[in-house]
């Protein structure tokens, strides 16, 4: 790894881990996926105060976190590509695409990014859909490569849409490190991975991956619930997590924060975070 990449990717995993927070959900083009982002100055205040190691974002509402002043403000993760798959209705067309295709990352640097992500989508009868998100990747991996910016791919394995209705993961332990693995071998610097069925499996994922890999969050669910599969799937292997709605979508923003960073960075328990959340 470059010199410049290992630098960025130091502004993410402070103390060997990452709590990345993603407020990138925008470009999902869903309106469920919106509450609690209405107004989104107020929310990235929110989260500066409270201090995860990152905030992923994309370019037109990055200036929110890389105008504010303060020098231990969290790492700007930026996600630079956007598709159609998070729909509760499928599309006639499938289709993934980088938000600039000449320059795909000239953004996140103009930001100041720690790093990018995109998307490795994997959807029953949608090979057009994996070979767009292929060639976008190939092309982002050049132009990380010549700039020294660390590569986030998020590879996800999805149900299909008949089965529970719109934008649902697929925790099949088989599925998920195959695709972990091709993102890998596209030369991944991080993985952005959903949790298997079973949390004992996770290690495997992390085994194949070869590079840190962080924890996708999905759908708000129960948070003492969340903070308990989350130890798991620390226990595991994992560094961290990528976390959006559960985060921004609480009552209490920072206050999941704090629990799920004790967690990270302190090896706290799913109990042990849980009263962390309680004290505030």
């Amino acid at each position: 790894m470059r010199l410049s990449q290992k630098a960025r990717m130091n502004r993410m995993f402070t103390h060997g881990g990452c709590l990345d927070v993603a407020l990138d959900h925008g470009v999902c083009n869903e309106p469920g996926f919106l509450k609690g982002l209405e107004n989104m100055e107020s929310v990235v205040s929110t989260l500066i105060e409270a201090r995860p190691d990152a905030i992923q974002m994309a370019y037109g509402q990055a200036d929110l976190l890389q105008s504010r002043p303060e020098k231990d403000k969290p790492a700007l993760v930026m996600r630079i590509d956007m598709g159609n798959p998070y729909n509760d209705q499928r599309h006639r067309v499938m289709w993934s695409a980088l938000q600039n295709h000449d320059e795909p990352i000239i953004g996140a640097l103009e930001m100041d990014a720690a790093c990018v992500v995109v998307n490795l989508f994997m959807l029953p009868d949608e090979p057009d859909l994996f070979h767009q998100c292929v060639k976008n990747i190939s092309r982002v991996r050049a132009a990380c490569h010549t700039y020294g910016m660390p590569l986030m791919i998020e590879p996800l394995v999805m149900l299909p849409n008949d089965v529970r209705g719109g934008y649902q993961v697929d925790g099949d332990a088989e599925k998920i490190i195959t695709l972990v693995r091709l993102a890998s071998e596209m030369g991944a610097d991080i993985i952005k991975a959903d949790p298997t069925a079973d949390p004992e499996d996770f290690h495997r994922v992390v085994e194949t991956a070869r590079v840190p890999v962080l924890v996708r969050g999905g759908g708000k669910e129960d948070l003492k619930t969340v903070l308990r599969k989350s130890a798991a799937l620390m226990a595991q292997g994992a560094k961290g997590m990528v976390y959006g709605r559960n985060i921004y979508q609480h009552d209490n923003p920072k206050a999941v924060v704090n629990a799920l960073m004790a967690m990270i960075h302190h090896g706290a328990s799913g109990d042990e975070a849980w009263d962390i959340y309680n004290r505030g």
